[in-house]
């Protein structure tokens, strides 16, 4: 298996170079040169395994000829262990036709462990083969951090450096981050938005000569592996409702546009997806485009939502790489002037064909706590913010389709309690294994919105 960059001209590379470069040479994201396809005999043979076994299955073509089937599986069942529910992505159904998947059984609580609990194993597989050591750099909207922090906590050849926007994270996602006492673990408050922590993080892999420095690599979903591991549940809950024989539709709660991708790259192997619902909050720029077909960046509001309080939505590019029928030099034009402009028109054949599987939709503050308070009180379940708009994305996008509809949900409620409470009149309690997570003491450093103060602060801490 080989990868390309969506720009089009950075260096092809395979599945390890991938892992380990993160972002292409060019700015570009990579994604597979071509994308294996299963049949529906492939499919069925896959309905009986363990979550593990499964994953271990649909990452294969993706690592061949880099990762032996039997290292995978080892990789994959070391990976999963500890999850807090044997079935590891349960589903459990809502109303008729409407299910919801529960990706919050990991060790922090979220969606991002299913990814990064194989992408850390990974970086310890590949780097130790290698004998190369490698600085982690990643930004946070909420959930990223805390899960590659608990992946990547005290691996010897990883120092991690996790940005996050000061002030705009719940106090769960934070102590998270912060209170984990590991000598490889760096944790930055920058005083601005998630897109501002992006920008850093992109700008300190375009320094070329910095990244070969300090050997830069990334667990953002810039970095393919981390989208490669969420292919899996969309497999796995798809499989659960009748796939391949049946459509399985999937709605999703969506900031930077990796999740959902994932569910498209489902797709691309041949699982029946008919519709991918994109569910946005305020911070609606991917909802405002699949209704007119125009990107347009402004100003990040805070939300009850915080890890999709995000107006540049890195990932949204891979898809346009495609719809942009490949063409790289194409692509890196109108996102150059995207970022110079804050506006891109997609030519109306393109925007088409993304609306023949993608549906936009949003909800404000209210909307989500009412949709929490109308969820507990018809069927007893507490849902964090981010899980209720993609289960009201799910409930209002279901118009023209005959089949079972997925709402991923993205986080335990317990993250977000505030919120809950507010809108339920019960708050949730975090699992045992964190009850003392307010008391435990926090580490954490403040820096302005500067690359070069961030440069300069990695740079002294690899050195020590």
């Amino acid at each position: 298996m080989r990868y390309v960059s969506t720009r089009g001209t950075a260096s092809v590379l395979g599945f390890e170079d991938v892992l380990l470069a993160g972002l292409a040479r060019d700015g570009g994201l990579y994604v597979p040169e071509e994308w294996p396809r299963l049949s529906a005999g492939d499919f069925k043979a896959l309905a009986p395994l363990s979550y593990p076994a499964l994953a271990a299955r649909i990452m294969a073509p993706f690592t061949a000829g880099c990762l032996d089937e039997d290292a995978l599986a080892t990789l994959c069942a070391d990976a999963y262990a500890d999850f807090g529910h044997p079935a590891v992505a349960p589903l459990k159904q809502l109303d008729d036709g409407l299910w919801m998947m529960e990706l919050f059984h990991g060790p922090t609580l979220a969606f991002k462990d299913y990814a990064l609990q194989i992408v850390g194993r990974l970086f310890d597989h590949v780097l130790g083969k290698r004998g190369r050591r490698m600085t982690v750099l990643g930004a946070t909207s909420g959930d990223t951090g805390s899960a590659a922090i608990e992946a990547l906590r005290g691996r010897d050849a990883v120092d991690v450096f996790i940005l996050h926007p000061e002030g705009r994270v719940s106090e769960v996602q934070r102590r998270q981050m912060t209170t984990v006492d590991a000598p490889n673990i760096h944790n930055i408050a920058v005083e601005g938005t998630f897109d501002d922590c992006q920008d850093l993080v992109k700008a300190l892999f375009n320094d070329h000569a910095f990244r070969d420095e300090v050997g830069l690599g990334a667990v953002n979903s810039i970095n393919w592996a981390r989208v490669l591991g969420q292919i899996v549940y969309y497999v796995r809950a798809a499989l659960a409702l009748g796939a391949p024989d049946r459509d399985v539709a999937f709605a999703v709660p969506t900031g930077n546009f990796g999740n959902i991708f994932a569910g498209y790259g489902a797709r691309e192997m041949g699982l029946p997806i008919p519709r991918l619902i994109c569910a946005s909050n305020r911070n609606d720029i991917l909802a405002r485009f699949l209704e007119g077909g125009s990107l347009e960046a402004r100003a990040v509001e805070p939300s009850l939502s915080p890890s999709m309080d995000i107006q540049i939505s890195s990932n949204f590019e891979r898809l346009l790489f495609d719809a942009y029928d490949r063409d790289g030099q194409a692509l890196d034009a109108d996102m150059t002037a995207f970022r110079r402009d804050g506006r891109l028109s997609v030519e109306r054949s393109r925007w088409h064909r993304i609306r023949e599987l993608f549906a936009g939709f949003r909800l404000d503050d209210a909307g989500t706590r009412a949709e929490i308070a109308r969820l507990y009180a018809e069927t007893g379940e507490l849902v964090d913010p981010h899980s209720a708009i993609g289960i009201a994305a799910a409930r209002a996008g279901t118009e023209g389709l005959a089949c079972p509809v997925v709402c991923l949900a993205t986080a335990h409620p317990a993250k977000f309690p505030d919120a809950v409470e507010k809108a339920t009149g019960r708050r949730p309690a975090l699992p045992d294994r964190l009850a003392d997570l307010y008391d435990r003491p926090e580490r954490v450093e403040r820096l302005a919105n500067d690359a070069d103060a961030l440069r300069a602060r990695i740079r002294d801490m690899v050195a020590k």
